[in-house]
C-alpha cells in the first residue's frame, strides 16, 4: 500500500474541488509528531494568489471530500497548515508492502533510460592514490542508486592511457629495468622508471629527443611500442582490479583516452565547420567570452590535442553509441571550469538536445595536518589507506572476539575498515571538504560506518534468535503498531523510497546516508523502550515483523552505498 501516494491523491483532489487548477497537494513529513505525521503548506500560497483567507481555504480543503481509509484525521493549524495523521492500520500495511517488495518500494523512475557515469579514472602505469578515493566511492554509490531506480547504467572508467608520458615511460622501461624486472613488471616499477626517465629529460636534451621519438613511433602504430604500451595497460588494470575488488566496485567499460584518439581530428574539423573554432597564434580555439568563460584551446600550435578536445570527442562517442539521458562525471572541485567549458561547447554542437551533461564535483579529503603526503613527500597510495583501515579494524575485532576463527576475523576487519572509509566519505555532501580522522571513521557509536554495520548485525542476531526460539520466520508475522516508538519507526521506513529517489536525483549519496543514520537511531530508541523477544507472543510477533522490515531497509540502503553488511560483528 502506497500510503503517501493515496494521501496525496486525496489531498490533490480536495484542493482541486476548492480551487480548480491550483495544483495543491504536496506533503512533507512533520518534524513534530504533535502536528500529525505529514504536513501540507500549499493552502497559504494558493490562498494568496486567489485573494482568499488561507485558513479558510485549508478548512474547505479538508472538508471537501471524505477522508480516505489511509488517514485517521486531517486538521488545520496556525495560519493555514494542513496536518495529516496516518491510520496505524494503513501504516502497518504500507510497511508490510514495502518490506515484501523486491525493490523495497523504490520507484523505477529510470526505467527505459540510459545513464553513462564516468568515475574513478586512474592513470595507467601509476598506482591509485588516496586522491582517487572520493571519485571512486561517490561514483560507485551514485551508480548503485541509479540502478536501483531502474536506470540502465553504463559505468565507464575513463583511464589516462595516452599522451607524452608514454614516450618517457617506454624509454625508462627499456633502459632502466633488468630483464627480470621486465618479466615481473608491476605498476610500482613503472612509476619508478617513469620518474627516473622524466628526470633524465630535464638533464639531457638528447634523452628528451629520444623520448619524443618513442612517442611518435607509438602514435604511428609501431608494433613493438604498441605491444609494450598494451602491456602497461594490462598490468595496470590487473593492479587496479585488486583495489576495485576490495572496494566492491565494478565497471561496464574501460575506455581510456586512447579509445577516442581517432575522433580528435574530426572533432576539431566539426568545430571549424560549425564556426565555433577559430585560429589564434597558430592554435585552434573556441572563444567562450559570451559564456563568461576563458578561451578553450582545442588544437595546440604543435598540432597536438588537449583534454577539452578529448572530452568533446568522448561525449560525441557516448551519445552516438548509447543515446543516454544523462552523462555524469564525478571529479574533484578543481575541474569545474574545464567542465563548464566543454559542456558549453557540446551544447553549441547540439550534443545536449536529448542528453544532459552533469558534473558532480566534490571537495578534497584531508588529514588533520591538511596533507595526504608522507614524510618523504610521496602521495599515499590507496592500497596503503585500505590496509591501514583493515589493520585498525582488526585491532578492534581481535579485542572483541579473540576466540573467533582467524579467517572470519580477517574478513570482518576488512569489511569494517572498508565500510568506515566509504561512510566517512558518503555521509558528507559531496561538495564539502572532508577532514578524515580514524577515530571518527571507526567509531562504534555516532554517525559512522561501523555504527550502522553494528546495527545491522544486531538486527540479524535478533532475527536469528527469534527463529531459534519461536521456530517461525519473522517475515511471515503480522504487523500492528502499538507504541509511539513503533509508529515513528514505521513512518521513517516509508520514507526510504523517497530518500533513494532524492539521492539519485541530486547525485548525493549523503541523502541516503543521513536517512540510514536516522533509521538506526529510531530503531535504537524503539529497541530500548519496546521489548521484543520477551514481550507477550502477539506483541513479540508484531515487533519482530517491524524489526525484519528495518533490517531489510538498512541492509538494502547500505548495499546501495557500497558498504559491506557482515552478518555478525
Amino acid at each position: 500500500m502506497d500510503c503517501e501516494g493515496l494521501a496525496k491523491q486525496w489531498l490533490s483532489a480536495a484542493f482541486e474541488a476548492v480551487v480548480p487548477g491550483c495544483g495543491g497537494g504536496k506533503v512533507v513529513p512533520s518534524k513534530d509528531s504533535r502536528f500529525g505525521d505529514w504536513q501540507c503548506n500549499d493552502a497559504m500560497g494558493i490562498a494568496k494568489r486567489a485573494g482568499r483567507n488561507p485558513r479558510e481555504v485549508a478548512q474547505a480543503v479538508i472538508s471537501a471530500l471524505p477522508l480516505p481509509d489511509v488517514l485517521e484525521k486531517a486538521e488545520v493549524a496556525g495560519p493555514g497548515f494542513i496536518n495529516l495523521t496516518l491510520s496505524r492500520t494503513a501504516l502497518a500495511a504500507g510497511v508490510t508492502a514495502l518490506a515484501t517488495d523486491g525493490c523495497l518500494g523504490v520507484p523505477q523512475v529510470g526505467a527505459g533510460e540510459k545513464v553513462v557515469i564516468d568515475y574513478s579514472s586512474p592513470n595507467v602505469a601509476k598506482p591509485m592514490h588516496i586522491g582517487h578515493i572520493r571519485s571512486t566511492v561517490i561514483g560507485n554509490a551514485i551508480d548503485r542508486i541509479l540502478r536501483a531506480l531502474g536506470y540502465e547504467v553504463i559505468a565507464d572508467n575513463h583511464l589516462g592511457d595516452w599522451g607524452t608520458q608514454f614516450g618517457i615511460l617506454i624509454m625508462g622501461y627499456r633502459h632502466f629495468l633488468s630483464d627480470e624486472e621486465r618479466a615481473n613488471l608491476t605498476v610500482e616499477l613503472l612509476e619508478k622508471v617513469y620518474v627516473r626517465s622524466y628526470n633524465a629529460t630535464k638533464e639531457d636534451p638528447a634523452w628528451l629527443d629520444r623520448c619524443r621519438e618513442e612517442l611518435v613511433r607509438l602514435q604511428a602504430g609501431d608494433a613493438e611500442n604498441l605491444a609494450v604500451w598494451k602491456r602497461f595497460i594490462e598490468i595496470s588494470l590487473k593492479e587496479f582490479g585488486r583495489i576495485y575488488d576490495r572496494l566492491d566496485v565494478h565497471f561496464d567499460l574501460y575506455r581510456g583516452e586512447s579509445f577516442y584518439q581517432p575522433l580528435l581530428g574530426p572533432t576539431v574539423e566539426l568545430l571549424k565547420e560549425k564556426g565555433l573554432a577559430t585560429q589564434s597564434e597558430g592554435a585552434w580555439i573556441v572563444d567562450m567570452k559570451d559564456e563568461g568563460l576563458e578561451v578553450a584551446i582545442v588544437r595546440k600550435r604543435d598540432g597536438g590535442f588537449n583534454y577539452t578536445t578529448t572530452d568533446i570527442a568522448t561525449v560525441r562517442s557516448r551519445v552516438e553509441a548509447f543515446s543516454p539521458a544523462r552523462i555524469i562525471y564525478v571529479t574533484d572541485e578543481r575541474q569545474q571550469l574545464h567542465f563548464r567549458q566543454f559542456f558549453a561547447i557540446c551544447d553549441k554542437l547540439g550534443l545536449c538536445g536529448k542528453t544532459r551533461l552533469q558534473h558532480v564535483w566534490f571537495g578534497l579529503m584531508r588529514l588533520p595536518d591538511a596533507t595526504f603526503s608522507t614524510r618523504q613527500g610521496n602521495v599515499i597510495k590507496l592500497e596503503t589507506l585500505l590496509d591501514e583501515a583493515a589493520a585498525r579494524a582488526r585491532t578492534i575485532v581481535d579485542e572483541s572476539h579473540p576466540d573467533w576463527p582467524e579467517a572470519e576475523r580477517a574478513a570482518l576487519a576488512e569489511a569494517i575498515g572498508i565500510g568506515a572509509i566509504k561512510y566517512a566519505d558518503l555521509s558528507h555532501d559531496p561538495a564539502t571538504m572532508i577532514i578524515f580522522t580514524w577515530d571518527k571513521a571507526l567509531a562504534l557509536d555516532g554517525n559512522s560506518g561501523p555504527y550502522l554495520q553494528y546495527a545491522n548485525a544486531r538486527l540479524n542476531s535478533l532475527l536469528d534468535k527469534y527463529r531459534e526460539t519461536v521456530g517461525a520466520e519473522p517475515s511471515e508475522q503480522t504487523l500492528s503498531l502499538g507504541s509511539d516508538a513503533e509508529k515513528a519507526l514505521a513512518l521513517h521506513l516509508l520514507q526510504y523510497p523517497n530518500a533513494v529517489q532524492r539521492a539519485g536525483e541530486l547525485c548525493k549519496p549523503s541523502v541516503l546516508a543521513d536517512y540510514l543514520y536516522q533509521l538506526s537511531q529510531l530503531y535504537s530508541s524503539f529497541y530500548q523502550s519496546s521489548p521484543v523477544l520477551k514481550a507477550e507472543p502477539a506483541v513479540r510477533d508484531s515487533r519482530i515483523r517491524l524489526c525484519d522490515a528495518v533490517s531489510k531497509v538498512l541492509r538494502g540502503g547500505l548495499t546501495l552505498l557500497g558498504i559491506p553488511t557482515p552478518e555478525r560483528i
